[in-house]
């Protein structure tokens, strides 16, 4: 099996364990496109997943709004670790068919341990969501469902004995895939009400929320090791949480603060060579905009560190700009770039294009690239009345 191959047998489940339900990542094509930005930029379909308080900005003539779905995903392979993975475990087959003995294979065999003794670890996260807005004058509200999922996987090899065929045998069975992954889903309701305050133009909302939070934890052979089985030791908590936002509009420009996740939560893994814990911090973020009817520019900036898995050294904290130019209201072109500020993960450059014919209904497209295997797609589908 390849390398997309494999991706996908994981990626689908992820999709389908999620839509159904409800954090850092939006499968929004637009967005997407734009860097990634969104917390005073996303228009009120999307509103809950970047900032509730966007909820209620929308024209005189919007009635209805649908999202039917997002869909996106993310690599993560540096090293192209599941390529060798994959040509580790065919090598193996052929040396134990032709009797463990080949001095050849042996080597070979040998050498793929080598190379994935020295890989970082491989990461792929994958995530869906759909929404259903109303914006109401008295106050808009925002029905909506996300969820995604993140894998990350490092190879643990046994030392080097030698390219003896007994000895590469050893060590192969004594080498293994420490695989860790976490699961979210949430669904909620956003409220928002764009209203003046002290002669100030501001809007604010709220979005109370249920939240699924899964975690999993593997320890494979290199022989068995297979990505689609993240989910075989699964942990679940269900819990409350509400996300926060409010908007401040001066002319054409926008001033935007987020809070995710206000109460933080943590879930233990499985106690499978160690117990591991994530940790679903409180996100903040600020974020400016200068909005026209052709054309947008945006800047987000995270306040706050993503902890993640504690002692996995995978905090990331994000700096995103992105920019769009609308074409008469029917084509979209977007560009964006994203940098970690914690190191963790490489500069993103994104690029994305909306199709958005009589302006009912809007595709949007797009994708990012961080260095050799290191990308990302994803789209959606709205509709609005």
């Amino acid at each position: 099996m390849n390398q997309l191959t494999k991706i996908s047998v994981v990626v689908c489940p992820f999709v389908a364990l999620n839509v159904a339900y409800a954090a850092t990542v939006v499968p929004d094509g637009r967005g997407n496109g734009m860097g990634n930005t969104g917390v005073t930029s996303a228009d009120y379909v999307l509103a809950p997943f970047y900032n509730p308080a966007l909820t209620a900005v929308h024209r005189d003539e919007d009635d209805f709004g649908l999202l039917i779905p997002g869909i996106g995903a993310r690599v993560r392979d540096k090293d192209e670790t599941l390529d060798t993975l994959d040509s580790l475990q065919d090598t193996i087959k052929s040396f134990e068919n032709s009797g463990s003995s080949d001095p050849a294979q042996a080597a070979q065999l040998n050498s793929y341990l080598t190379q994935l003794s020295d890989d970082r670890p491989l990461a792929v996260t994958a995530g869906a969501a759909i929404a259903v807005a109303f914006p109401i004058d008295v106050v808009s509200a925002n029905v909506f469902s996300r969820g995604y999922a993140e894998i990350v996987a490092s190879p643990e090899i046994a030392a080097d004995g030698g390219d003896a065929p007994a000895a590469v045998q050893t060590r192969y069975e004594s080498s293994a895939v420490d695989m860790i992954a976490f699961g979210y889903s949430e669904f909620g309701i956003a409220f928002a009400k764009r209203m003046l305050i002290g002669g100030q133009d501001v809007s604010i909302g709220v979005s109370p929320k249920y939240q699924q939070l899964k975690t999993y934890k593997q320890n494979l052979s290199v022989e068995d090791f297979d990505l689609s089985d993240y989910d075989q030791s699964e942990t679940k908590k269900n819990t409350f949480n509400i996300d926060l936002g409010a908007v401040w509009f001066v002319d054409n420009y926008r001033i935007g603060l987020a809070v995710k996740d206000l109460f933080s939560k943590e879930i233990d893994t499985l106690n499978i060579s160690g117990v591991s814990t994530y940790k679903l911090n409180t996100q903040v973020t600020a974020s400016g905009a200068y909005t026209m009817e052709y054309f947008t520019a945006t800047i987000d900036w995270d306040l706050t560190k993503q902890k993640r898995f504690i002692g996995l050294n995978d905090n990331t904290q994000f700096l995103r700009v992105g920019v769009e130019g609308n074409l008469y209201g029917w084509v979209q072109l977007r560009g964006g770039y994203e940098t970690d500020i914690e190191d963790t993960l490489d500069d993103s450059f994104t690029l994305g294009l909306g199709i958005s014919p009589g302006d009912l209904v809007s595709i949007d497209l797009a994708g990012s690239y961080a260095g050799d295997n290191q990308f990302g797609v994803s789209g959606n589908l709205a509709f609005t009345f």
